[in-house]
């Protein structure tokens, strides 16, 4: 399948076997991952990490094309009392890493690990990029270090849609999706940008200059655009991600290669998340639709991973309607036909916490009739919701509910 779609570069979030065995041959880039979860170890015995390698890399390559291992994922984005254990343990981890590929004479490929933009202070304009006080000295700087010393890359999940979709009524949507022939100037700098990627990356290449870190290169390690979402999520369809992804590919294509205002010619690799949408992650809405392919193996939209198809060549996309934020009453409500068994598991989890989310549903209380699994779920999926949602609760529920601007209790269904 990623043979079919011409893709030259792949990333796991493991290194799953079966998957290497399946890549050899093949001539694609693969990038693979150390879990979070194996860091700390790795970082305080080489024995482990050289394991690491020796089961997971020496086994598979040359014949499958290992570019990158990544170690960990957003490791710098958690910030519990645990995770900032990790923080500490994660240049360490590289470090030990590397060393045991320059012992098995694979230093060809390098070590790296993956950062989210939360990692900077300031990102806007560019020429202000500063990491985090609590992580500049401490974790980035050695990072830097080591992927200097290395030659390695700084790899960024960098998503257009976060900054426009929290801001959309000041961030253009076009200079998000890199349409027209927007421009905004950095007075810092002077640079000249057009579209909203450019100054997501640039910002970390102004950061890093910060702390005299002129020429570590950049690798995209995730971007893309989601094909739907939740109600209140705006600009999540398919028009909108068939657009970015279409564009992004014919930007990274173009020969010679057009970098970005504070780099420009310098290649960036990069990867578009992702392949399938995941229709069991929980979350909000988006979460599950960011692939190119539906969890079925069924296209989401035409893309040509090589550049070369005209835009005119596409198929037309849906007419959308929700590249504004929606501004209306909202009701978390149970998805049709899914198992009663299974709602009423959810109700007693709902309820069960002591929040008082469920107490109109006790015998005799105002929402208690009428006896129906669905409207009591329906009920306790609303009434939770709305009371921790702004704390990051979402309306999904394992896939039991759903959003709808329709009040549950004027529908005859739930009565």
């Amino acid at each position: 399948m990623i043979k079919s779609m011409k893709a030259g570069r792949v990333k796991l979030y493991d290194a799953n076997h079966e998957i290497l065995s399946l890549l050899s041959g093949t001539k694609i880039q693969v990038s693979i991952m150390i879990p979070n979860n194996e860091i700390s170890d790795i970082a305080n015995n080489q024995t482990r990490a050289d394991q690491w390698v020796l089961n997971n890399v020496v086994p598979f390559y040359p014949g499958t094309m290992i570019r990158f291992i990544l170690v960990g994922n957003e490791v710098l984005s958690y910030d519990s009392y645990g995770d900032r254990l990790v923080w500490n343990d994660l240049v360490p981890a590289m470090r030990r890493v590397w060393r045991s590929l320059v012992a098995f004479n694979l230093q060809i490929i390098r070590v790296g690990t993956p950062v989210a933009m939360d990692v900077l202070e300031t990102t806007f304009p560019p020429s202000r990029g500063m990491f985090r006080s609590d992580i500049r000295w401490t974790v980035v700087a050695p990072m830097l270090e080591f992927l200097d010393e290395s030659r390695s890359s700084l790899f960024i999940n960098a998503y257009p849609y976060f900054p426009w979709s929290a801001n959309p009524m000041d961030i253009n949507l076009d200079f998000a999706l890199f349409n027209g022939n927007l421009e905004q100037i950095d007075r810092g700098s002077g640079l000249v940008y057009t579209n909203l990627l450019d100054e997501m990356l640039d910002s970390f290449i102004f950061a890093m200059a910060k702390l005299g870190y002129t020429n570590i290169r950049l690798v995209i390690s995730e971007t893309g655009w989601p094909t739907a979402g939740d109600i209140e999520q705006p600009g999540a369809n398919l028009l909108n991600a068939a657009t970015y992804n279409r564009n992004l590919v014919k930007r990274v294509m173009t020969k010679p290669t057009i970098g970005t205002p504070a780099r420009p010619r310098v290649v960036v690799p990069t990867f578009i998340f992702s392949l399938f949408d995941e229709n069991q992650k929980p979350g909000p809405g988006t979460e599950r639709h960011w692939g190119l392919l539906r969890f079925d193996g069924s296209p989401n939209y035409q893309i040509d991973l090589t550049g070369k198809k005209p835009s005119v060549d596409y198929d037309p996309l849906p007419v959308v309607e929700n590249n504004v934020p929606f501004r209306g009453r909202l009701w978390c409500v149970v998805v049709r036909g899914v198992d009663p068994m299974e709602l009423q598991a959810a109700i007693t989890e709902v309820c069960g916490g002591g929040d008082g989310s469920c107490e109109a549903l006790w015998p005799g209380r105002e929402c208690y009739e009428p006896v129906s699994v669905y409207w009591h779920a329906s009920y306790a999926f609303s009434s939770y919701w709305s009371k921790f949602r702004s704390q990051g609760a979402s309306c999904h529920f394992n896939g039991l509910a759903q959003e709808t601007t329709m009040d549950p209790s004027e529908l005859d269904s739930f009565r």
